[in-house]
């Protein structure tokens, strides 16, 4: 900058205008092509120095650039001279999208995604890894390598030696990353991943207290291992237990992904031990075939045992149509787009979101409170 600007600036200093007149000789300079489009500007601590004003000074002149659309602010990058657009042209961006698979409880979730960034003049490049973490990682490693600007991304976090470690370092990747239904489970403060997730430990205690709330005692919980979501659950299921002064320790769990037959059996088995009159159980397909089980004791449901399902993906398919914990994928995906847009758009400035959704209960018949 020249040595007039920096006088003039010095005494608006004293006229309480300094930061407008900083923004206006950026500007200016802009204009005059001192800095092209895409040409990173000087730094905060630069001007600072140059001009003899307060870093709150320098930041609140860059605020206003920004908030004009005039410089962009990239994270860990600087500051940089905004791209000239015509009015009517919105930014397009191409935004990366990784999911373990594209089934039952993910096409909602995409619809959201998909929807939020044609909104947004953007479009999506969609890659699945099917639940194989070194194809996970080579997949990452592709859309980077395709030009993404953002990453919407379902990864690994469970079952895994350092989640910590894993999430920092989607955190590291060279652009913004949210994190879709995925999080450090219980890490409270420590947890910096920026993400929007369902509350399934929410939705597994609104599950078991609308059991009591029936009149049940005793609720089990009946669940498969190896699977992203059951740690959630199954600590949703404990805190509602306890906060309800209801018998604890009613807990089966399959070694396994999903169930057969005779993990439907096995089930069954360990409801009648624990004397049961209720049961949560993750997820539709389980809750399917342990009614099944059921039907062939000649037990019903749900006047022997009344049933809640986790997820309501075929929940209403059921012999006895189940009642469900019904995550919101669909605004999951749309506000985990959402979130990525913003904090492309803001840089730094944008907020780190932690969002939590919490699903809701549909009311079917397996549970009692709904007779024919």
């Amino acid at each position: 900058m020249s040595r007039k600007p920096v006088v003039a600036l010095r005494d608006a200093e004293a006229r309480g205008l300094k930061f407008e007149l900083l923004a206006d000789e950026l500007r200016r300079g802009i204009l005059a092509g001192t800095w092209t489009a895409g040409q990173k500007l000087p730094t905060e601590q630069q001007l600072a120095a140059d001009t003899g004003l307060s870093i709150t000074t320098v930041r609140r002149a860059f605020d206003e650039l920004v908030a004009q659309e005039v410089v962009v602010r990239r994270q860990g990058a600087g500051s940089f001279v905004a791209p000239q657009r015509r009015p009517d042209e919105r930014v397009r961006r191409r935004i990366g999208v990784l999911l373990p698979d594209t089934q039952l409880y993910y096409p909602r979730v995409l619809q959201g995604i998909d929807e939020s960034l044609s909104a947004a003049g953007s479009s999506l490049q969609l890659a699945t890894y099917r639940y194989d973490q070194a194809l996970e990682d080579r997949s990452i490693e592709h859309l980077l390598e395709s030009g993404v600007e953002g990453m919407l991304l379902v990864p690994t976090l469970t079952e895994i030696g350092d989640p910590a470690r894993r999430a920092q370092s989607l955190m590291d990747l060279p652009v913004p990353v949210v994190l879709l239904e995925r999080s450090l489970i219980d890490s409270g403060a420590g947890d910096r991943t920026e993400h929007v997730c369902s509350d399934h430990q929410g939705g597994a205690y609104d599950a078991v207290r609308h059991l009591a709330d029936l009149g049940h005692e005793r609720i089990a919980l009946l669940t498969r291992q190896h699977t992203p979501t059951g740690p959630a659950v199954t600590l949703g299921y404990r805190r509602a237990v306890a906060d309800l002064g209801l018998p604890a320790d009613l807990e089966f769990s399959e070694n396994k992904k999903v169930w057969e037959t005779t993990g439907a059996d096995a089930a069954l088995d360990a409801i009648q031990e624990f004397e049961a009159t209720a049961a949560l159980i993750f997820g539709d397909r389980e809750a399917t075939l342990f009614e099944a089980a059921m039907r062939r004791r000649g037990l019903s449901v749900p006047d022997n045992i009344a049933l809640v399902s986790y997820d309501d993906e075929t929940a209403d398919l059921a012999e006895v149509p189940l009642t469900a914990v019904s995550p919101p994928k669909y605004r999951i995906g749309r506000m985990a787009a959402d979130v990525l847009m913003r904090r492309l758009a803001e840089g730094d400035d944008c907020p780190l979101h932690q969002i939590r959704l919490r699903p809701r209960l549909v009311v079917r018949r397996s549970c009692g409170a709904m007779r024919d």
